[in-house]
């Protein structure tokens, strides 16, 4: 068992200081993400706290599950930035930071006074990232957005429905939040990159809307690509009902036969080379392509001929791809999860033995952290943090008797 502790600053980002104004998941995913990839990344929280503290289940109040994931290896600050002197302590902090990274809309960020060029003012090298709902040069951009808004915005339930739902709905993980928090982590980089290059800083905008909506049309533009138009939107494999696991003898199996090699394995090895094989439907891939609904269909029928046991044993012989219908328990215990040192058991100092994940990527010189500081209780590095940035003591002490500031201990 692995002990969470204090392992200083290491990785492909050691050296890099972010300024994490980011709450929920989209930001606080991405800030993790750089935390473990070695980025010092303090987080700015409001007196009540990033709102995942308080999504059970938990064990103690304010340390919620989603927050210990999405929040390991980072410094937790109060600062309340209604108060000027609040918004100063930012500024302060910023001057010494390579990113600032924020998810507050952008219209707020400026009347905050933390806009990009208030910011850069006072740091002319910093990056100031605004991970936001829409592209800030169109009609909605001062709109509100959350992962189920940008999921509806783009045409994901709608594709739900297509795909067989009773009635249209979101999927079940914040894919949105997620998704644009990836493009948020590569902006980063990219852009200290750049800055290493030319010295320069710069803002940049990552909108959830636009990120989403390529994810979504990069499959399902389909014949809308094509002026005039060449058919309807959507990818049809990814349409038909039948794609999904299949029921087998005993149990469900997930299988994807897929390339042509594939096709000829799995009928050679179920004796049906001078069968189905020959079917015109299955020859070529853009013939299993037209006629999806019915060669999956077909699969599914071939498939409750087996147990699930006997179907990987012929399966993995043939070498087509399958894999077990798991759960998230399952994934808890997979031997290949444990094996890499993925998921991981550690001991949190408040919150006791915990199931954690490392970062999924491997590197050969700078590794990204295995074991990370703990997710922070709020406010745990107020204190320290406004030390750093040049505050003294009996300063810090006026910020926290006049609410400015909070820690865990007043």
């Amino acid at each position: 068992m692995d002990t969470i502790k204090q392992t200083g600053f290491a990785g492909p980002l050691a050296g890099v200081k972010v300024l994490d104004l980011t709450s929920v998941i989209m930001g606080p995913f991405a800030t993790q993400i750089l935390a473990q990839l070695g980025a010092n990344v303090i987080k700015v929280e409001p007196p009540e706290g990033d709102n995942m503290r308080h999504v059970g289940p938990m064990n103690h109040p304010g340390m919620g599950h989603i927050f210990l994931h999405a929040n390991a290896g980072k410094r937790s600050i109060v600062l309340d930035l209604k108060h000027p002197q609040g918004r100063e302590a930012v500024l302060k902090l910023a001057e010494q930071c390579d990113v600032l990274i924020s998810n507050i809309r952008p219209q707020a960020l400026a009347r905050l006074g933390l806009d990009d060029a208030s910011v850069r003012a006072r740091n002319p090298r910093i990056i100031h990232v605004s991970c936001c709902g829409f592209d800030q040069d169109g009609p909605d951009a001062a709109r509100p957005a959350y992962d189920d808004l940008i999921q509806g915005a783009t045409g994901i339930p709608w594709l739900m429905q297509q795909y067989g739902a009773s009635e249209p709905g979101y999927t079940p993980t914040t894919l949105s939040d997620r998704l644009t928090g990836l493009h948020a982590v590569y902006a980063v980089t990219a852009a200290l990159y750049a800055r290493s290059q030319t010295g320069l800083g710069q803002a940049v905008v990552v909108p959830m809307f636009e990120a989403m909506a390529q994810f979504v049309l990069g499959d399902h533009m389909a014949g809308l690509t094509f002026e005039p138009p060449r058919g309807e939107p959507g990818y049809a494999r990814l349409l038909t009902p039948h794609r999904k696991p299949y029921a087998t003898r005993d149990g469900m199996l997930c299988v994807l036969i897929y390339n042509d090699k594939h096709w000829r394995s799995f009928f050679e090895a179920i004796g049906e080379a001078q069968g189905l094989a020959l079917d015109p439907r299955f020859v070529t891939h853009s013939a299993r392509a037209a006629n999806i609904d019915a060669v999956y269909a077909e699969v599914a029928r071939l498939m409750r001929d087996r147990t699930t046991v006997e179907w990987r044993a012929l399966l993995d012989a043939a070498d087509v791809p399958n894999m077990p219908m798991n759960s998230p328990a399952d994934l808890l215990t997979h031997p290949q999860l444990r094996a890499t040192g993925f998921m991981q058991d550690t001991q949190h100092p408040s919150e006791g033995l915990l199931h954690t994940m490392a970062h999924p990527t491997r590197w050969s010189a700078t590794p990204p952290h295995r074991a990370q500081t703990p997710a922070p209780l709020l406010g745990e590095h107020t204190r320290e943090l406004l030390a750093e940035a040049g505050y003294s003591t009996l300063q810090i002490h006026e910020l926290l008797a006049d609410g400015v500031c909070g820690d865990t201990v007043s």
